[in-house]
């Protein structure tokens, strides 16, 4: 079992950056490759950014290249996604995930955070 807890979704402006982080505790933290998605109502839930093990390689949907950038600390079992320009359309429950593969599909993630609100005003 991996638990995981993410924090630092907020309400934030038009072209603010946030920072999100998401703790890990449980099994090995680096069995596994780390994801952020996000959902909005009556939507899917919406692959925004992946990191494998080590950190060498990261992985981001459409809507996040160029503005937002994962990483990761094994020592302390952490998972952060820095946001930059954010739009309305940023605007979504964002969740920590985690899965033995490396993958963009949310079917194949066995383990998921709570979720984190971050809303952007105009």
């Amino acid at each position: 079992q991996l638990q995981l807890v993410e924090s630092g979704g907020g309400l934030v402006q038009v072209g603010d950056s946030l920072r999100l982080s998401c703790v890990a505790s449980g099994e090995t933290y680096t069995d596994y490759y780390m994801a952020w998605f996000r959902q909005v109502p009556g939507k899917e839930r919406q692959f925004v950014a992946g990191v494998n093990w080590n950190g060498a390689q990261t992985d981001y949907g459409d809507s996040a290249k160029g503005r937002f950038t994962t990483s990761r600390d094994n020592a302390q079992k952490m998972m952060y996604l820095h946001m930059t320009s954010l739009n309305p359309e940023d605007t979504a429950v964002y969740y920590c995930a985690a899965s033995t593969i490396i993958t963009m599909s949310r079917h194949a993630f066995a383990y998921w955070g709570q979720g984190t609100q971050v809303t952007v005003s105009s």
